[in-house]
């Protein structure tokens, strides 16, 4: 028997050997609109979303998991001229004027209204299927905004019939749906975004900590999964946006405990540049002097000049840097024990 015998027994259409190609190799990226998050997803600030792997942003509400959804499918259909968001919605919060808001293509984004775990997955299992079956080349991007708001069609039908009983096997449905997904839409090279809520642990003391909604599927399918939380960010006594803090709880890509800010703005939306002066200094391409930055010609400037002219001083130069520095420190790894310390007592003070 040879490498080619064993393949032939399987009878697995997807097998390969390694040195040809794995089933679910990453074979590009999606820009996710931020250096600093691209940084923590990737361990690139060039790179962003995996391009078929399963990523879930986790929150309380309003925490923008929604808003770098919607950038990343934004960025997702410039890249691929001829490809296709699928977004499954669970909330009806979308409207026609928000996605053009966003400059999305409303000609190949389409919105699948969903309540249920069953449709969800039935509904994707489809897609998938066919585009497996006829190796469609047409690029897709799936989304579900947000898990932790679908049902189950027992909880369905009991509240039809006036009953307010909880679906006990909801968390295992959900469970059992991610399973099937995750391997098809590695196949099919078909990234996933996710979005979830989280609550307080119940019956665990106080200091228990935040629980995503639906159980461990989702958890145990994603390659990465984001934690994020809201500030405000003023300019003098004006809220111009928020400073959301993006945290890697779970990552096959990079270290998990890896944080970065990044900042919505009311007027201009994600921007880019925010969380790159962190970064900069870590990487020893900026320099703390006092309460300024002092630049590699010696010059010094304050946060906040560098902040409202961020292309003025994040050159080519500097970006690769700041390149260098992450690709050697953000790389998948085990977290220290004082990452890990740290991560967790962040999600428990929130």
């Amino acid at each position: 028997m040879n490498i080619k015998d064993i393949i032939k027994l399987s009878q697995n259409e997807y097998a390969n050997v390694a040195e040809d190609a794995i089933c679910g190799e990453i074979t590009g990226w999606v820009d996710s609109g931020s250096y600093a998050l691209n940084a923590i997803l990737s361990g690139s600030i060039f790179k962003g979303f995996p391009s078929n792997k399963i990523v879930g942003f986790i929150g309380v509400e309003s925490t923008g998991k929604t808003f770098y959804t919607l950038a990343a499918c934004k960025n997702f259909l410039e890249m691929n001229p001829n490809g296709a968001v699928v977004y499954f919605e669970t909330e009806n919060a979308l409207t026609k004027e928000i996605l053009s808001g966003r400059g999305i293509a409303l000609d190949r984004f389409v919105h699948l209204p969903v309540a249920t775990v069953q449709e969800f997955k039935n509904q994707a299992l489809r897609i998938v299927d066919e585009k497996l079956k006829e190796k469609e080349d047409m690029p897709m991007l799936f989304v579900l905004d947000s898990l932790g708001n679908l049902s189950t069609n027992k909880e369905m039908e009991d509240s039809a019939a006036g009953s307010d009983t909880k679906d006990m096997t909801r968390a295992q449905i959900i469970k059992a749906s991610f399973r099937v997904l995750a391997l098809k839409l590695g196949m099919a090279n078909i990234p996933m975004i996710f979005t979830n809520h989280v609550y307080d642990k119940i019956g665990a003391g106080p200091y228990a900590g935040k629980e995503q909604g639906g159980g461990s599927g989702s958890k145990y399918a994603s390659s990465i999964t984001v934690s994020l939380t809201k500030a405000k960010e003023k300019d003098g006594d004006e809220v111009i946006g928020s400073v959301i803090s993006c945290t890697v709880v779970k990552s096959r890509l990079t270290r998990e405990g890896l944080k970065v800010k990044t900042l919505i703005r009311f007027s201009g939306g994600l921007d880019r540049y925010f969380g790159l002066i962190d970064l900069a200094e870590k990487s020893g391409a900026f320099k703390k002097v006092s309460t300024k930055y002092e630049m590699p010609d010696g010059k010094k400037y304050f946060e906040k000049a560098i902040e409202r002219n961020p292309e003025k001083f994040f050159t080519t130069d500097i970006l690769d840097i700041i390149e260098n520095y992450v690709q050697k420190n953000f790389k998948y790894g085990v977290a220290s024990v004082e990452d890990e310390t740290a991560i967790y007592e962040e999600l428990n003070d929130e």
